[in-house]
């Protein structure tokens, strides 16, 4: 390594000329150890060559194949000095291969404490890719990476079906502190005034007109003429942005204003495109000759998300079938086309525009009573309306799993208007209010009934309203709890032998405040960890902002509801055996969020109300409060 030679001569000639740090080599294909290198299965081997580590991916099963750099002396690597870590890769392979080069700190998982960009490398080629210290997925901001803590770079591609091999030339750290990425035209984000992606008032680039086998042309009026003919396959219109993707995370469906031109009725068809999926087609009423109408298009599907089949579970994440992929955040193209055509098919698009609906009514039954019918009682009812936290049923202090910026207190855990609220803010302190506690910048809300309460099956509703402030994790959820017979917390909420996390509502602000995730965790968090859920609910808040989010568990079957609206749903023998227990949680970070914004806090996340029901003929005797001698290892509870 060079770097602090270069680092003496810079103190040498101080004042003489600016400091200019070198490179510094974290993989040197002449001399590495072999220590260095860790594979992620025996799907991948690893050889040292004279021009670099070779590396072999055989097919198989394992979703994210590949290797792990590590420092030589096993301690973290100190790239504070830089900006970026490169990694230069040639495909010795023989067809095109995708690979991610990834680079952690030494964060908690939970916080997915790690920068990482894709590359494509066509056969026999190099590629040279940059990971920007505190940027991801092309270069958009993300996790501001500890570089004075850096554990590993991960090299690895997707899963195999066919074997791969490239070889890794270099890996080095390299431009100074502080770097940004140059533009990248793909990253813009276009948030529509008022609005409107097209309307006749703003003008619309050429550019923006796609057509595939028809035509389509802009009109002195500023509206977009569509022509399609008879008989011909393939035909579609897509309306994209000028640059970029449109940013429609403060909306929830689109309205296009359309008039047929032709001389025969017509029945257009409409849907969004993103990054990450489309949403479904929605087809107008046969619009006669002459006359204009308006379509919704919605961001959410209308098929509900169901579960993987048991051929389909493999690997670690588990896709579903069904529900909403769309996302909101990066739309790519309003598309259009016609069921049966004519020759003389005219459409005119008068205007184009993303917009809210009028606050959602929800069903009656919403709050009153579980879903189904069935001889339900209530088992738990917590409507916060005294003025502080009920203690005997909930926890505020806690060991925090999820993140190492915040801190759980009795000034951000609280009871006002009839909310409980989980308050986030900038504020120096220890954790738990405990003298000896962590000392972190950030204070966070906390709620739990571990140790306190506990049911298996059931119904479990929350009415909330979500922060806004950008970089925050809140989330509605349930992990087992065996009870104080089982053993220390990490048995008794094993997500293994029958026991599951449910993430009722796990909401990201980046997302913007109209869309959540539901998922499921089982078999632990280590390498037999699986999961799986819908990663797009999009929701119509109430006329007072809030969501009500719903989790219906039986005895092979969840289902999950939305504002009284069933979103997805899952029937296998896997389902949770093992009672639960309620969480709220408000840390920062995620999986796929923005940094924090300290202008935008404190921030608060709102719980009007926690009910639970019980079918009678399922109760058991673990249902229900416990005593205090059950304890609490997260945390000594203050009053």
């Amino acid at each position: 390594m060079r770097g602090w030679l270069y680092q003496i001569v810079g103190y040498l000639i101080v004042g003489l000329t600016p400091m200019v740090m070198a490179e510094q080599v974290l993989l040197d294909a002449s001399k590495w150890d072999s220590s260095q290198i860790q594979s992620s299965s025996g799907q991948v081997r690893s050889e040292k060559t004279d021009a670099g580590l070779l590396v072999s991916i055989d097919p198989g099963n394992e979703n994210y194949p590949g290797i792990s750099i590590l420092p030589v002396d096993g301690k973290a690597w100190d790239l504070s000095s830089f900006g970026h870590v490169r990694v230069d890769i040639t495909n010795t392979g023989d067809k095109p291969l995708q690979l991610t080069i990834r680079v952690d700190d030494d964060g908690p998982w939970q916080s997915n404490p790690w920068n990482a960009e894709n590359l494509s490398v066509a056969p026999g080629k190099s590629v040279s890719k940059k990971v920007i210290f505190g940027y991801s997925w092309g270069y958009k901001q993300a996790h501001a990476l500890k570089t004075s803590a850096v554990t590993k770079v991960m090299v690895y591609a997707g899963k195999r079906k066919e074997p791969a091999a490239f070889r890794i030339d270099s890996v080095v750290a390299d431009g100074s502190p502080g770097e940004t990425p140059p533009q990248n035209p793909t990253a813009v984000r276009i948030i529509p005034e008022n609005g409107f992606l097209m309307t006749a008032n703003r003008k619309t680039e050429s550019r923006q007109l796609k057509p595939t086998q028809m035509q389509s042309e802009l009109t002195p009026q500023g509206h977009i003429r569509l022509r399609f003919s008879k008989d011909k396959s393939g035909q579609s219109f897509a309306f994209v942005p000028p640059t970029g993707k449109w940013d429609l995370r403060q909306f929830l469906q689109l309205r296009v204003v359309i008039r047929n031109e032709g001389p025969t009725e017509v029945s257009p068809r409409f849907r969004l495109n993103s990054d990450f999926g489309n949403t479904d087609f929605r087809t107008c009423l046969p619009i006669p000759p002459g006359q204009r109408t308006e379509q919704i298009v919605p961001f959410m599907n209308d098929s509900i998300w169901t579960g993987p089949r048991p051929e389909q579970i493999r690997g670690e994440y588990i896709s579903g079938n069904g529900g909403t992929k769309f996302g909101s955040d990066a739309v790519g193209a309003v598309v259009i086309s016609v069921e049966k055509p004519q020759d003389d098919t005219t459409l005119v698009i008068e205007s184009i525009r993303a917009e809210l609906p009028e606050p959602v009514k929800l069903p009656d039954w919403v709050g009153k009573r579980p879903p189904v019918e069935g001889d339900w009682v209530m088992t738990f009812q917590d409507d916060f309306d005294s003025d502080q936290i009920d203690t005997t049923r909930w926890n505020y202090y806690g060991a925090n799993y999820w993140d190492k910026k915040t801190r759980f207190s009795s000034q951000t855990t609280y009871v006002r208007d009839g909310s409980a609220r989980l308050k986030f803010e900038k504020s120096k302190g220890r954790h738990n209010d405990d003298p000896e506690g962590k000392e972190t910048d950030y204070a966070t809300g906390y709620l739990d009934t571990y140790g306190k309460w506990v049911q298996r099956y059931g119904y479990f509703e929350s009415r909330m309203k979500l922060p806004r402030a950008p970089g925050i994790w809140p989330a509605f959820w349930m992990m087992p709890d065996r009870g104080l017979e089982a053993g220390p917390q990490w048995k008794r909420q094993a997500t293994e032998k029958d026991g599951m996390e449910f993430d009722i509502m796990e909401h990201l602000t980046r997302w913007g405040p109209y869309r959540y995730t539901i998922a499921m965790h089982w078999d632990g968090y280590g390498k037999n960890h699986k999961a799986t859920g819908a990663s797009s609910v999009y929701f119509n808040p109430d006329s007072d902002g809030y969501v009500t989010a719903g989790l219906l568990w039986l005895p092979g079957k969840v289902v999950y509801y939305s504002q009284g609206k069933e979103v997805a749903r899952w029937e296998t023998d896997r389902i949770a055996s093992v009672p639960a227990c309620l969480i709220f949680t408000l840390p920062a970070g995620g999986w796929d969020n923005n940094a924090i914004d300290d202008n935008q806090l404190p921030a608060e996340f709102l719980i009007d109300y926690v009910r639970v029901w019980q079918r009678k003929d399922l109760a058991s005797e673990v249902d229900g409060p416990k005593t205090p001698a059950a304890g609490n290892e997260l945390g000594k509870q203050r009053p």
